[in-house]
């Protein structure tokens, strides 16, 4: 597999010291073959580091990135990325797993793909515990395991907005040139993943494959667990991060069909603000709503 693009894994850390080792694994024991590794781990205060470098005895080569504070995900992905070789690059969480063949699947629809511009293949997940129980699928499956409704591919930058269809981002795999010209995440951003396929769908295209490419990890400090709590602090800098997004998207937006479609989306987050009580960030929609609509 020497003459096909390299692929460069970040692995990005923070407290996984029970998941890291597996995590890391799961890339090495990758049925494609062509992979460079890059591990960062964000001032871990558990013994996530030291994990990290008995693990790294037996693989020297692979790179490691420690910081000395704690910078948060977009930070530590984009410094990460600056050290990363590959045509293609994946964004691991050290608590997440990817199966065997994950990244050739990966790699062969990028290459086989008819879709023009394309920036992103993404895939479904089995959802796991701490304890590496099944949970749920991403999406939704039959009994031969493949998608019942199919998310979006092609030009999905609609379905971005008015959140008709969602990307399973720890299945993903992003084209270096597109993050490149995006200027990497945004470092202002409490997480990555809504504004990188705002952005990114605004001129290229995604395409679904599937088939389940990833174990995604859900435990109680989750993204997903955080969004309804009153009075958390890592809850309101989540939702403020989705304001910005929102504010992001009225700038790319072209035409009156996507900025309806991006109301549905302000709604959801202005719901989330009313119910977690940060009345503040609820008043500051009331001004994009209007701008959406006139």
């Amino acid at each position: 597999m020497q003459n096909l693009p390299l692929v460069s894994v970040i692995c990005l850390c923070y407290n996984h010291e029970k998941f890291v080792v597996e995590a890391l694994n799961s890339v090495l024991n990758q049925s494609y073959q062509n992979i460079e590794l890059i591990v960062a781990d964000d001032c871990s205060n558990d013994d996530s580091k030291k994990v990290i470098v008995d693990w790294l005895k037996d693989y020297p080569t692979v790179q490691f990135i420690s910081s000395k504070i704690n910078l948060g995900n977009t930070k530590t992905f984009n410094k990460a990325f600056q050290f990363a070789k590959g045509e293609y690059i994946i964004d691991l969480a050290a608590d997440d797993i990817l199966l065997k063949d994950c990244i050739e699947k990966q790699v062969n629809t990028f290459l086989s793909s008819n879709k023009k511009n394309l920036a992103v293949v993404y895939g479904n997940a089995e959802v796991i515990s701490e304890n590496n129980d099944h949970i749920r699928y991403y999406y939704e499956v039959d009994t031969e395991k493949k998608t019942i409704k199919k998310p979006a591919s092609g030009d999905i930058y609609l379905a971005m907005l008015n959140q008709s269809s969602m990307i399973c981002s720890v299945s993903s795999m992003m084209k270096r040139d597109v993050l490149e010209q995006l200027n990497g995440y945004d470092e202002n951003l409490a997480y990555e993943d809504l504004d990188f396929w705002i952005r990114a769908s605004r001129n290229y295209n995604f395409e679904f494959i599937d088939s389940i490419l990833v174990q995604k990890r859900e435990v109680g400090s989750s993204l997903g667990n955080q969004f309804y709590k009153k009075f958390n602090s890592r809850t309101r800098k989540i939702n403020h991060s989705s304001y910005v997004v929102i504010k992001k998207a009225i700038a790319l937006n072209k035409t009156q069909e996507e900025n309806k479609a991006l109301m549905k989306r302000l709604h959801f987050e202005m719901e989330k603000a009313y119910r977690t009580l940060d009345f503040w960030l609820f008043i500051k929609y009331i001004p994009l709503e209007i701008k959406l609509r006139f």
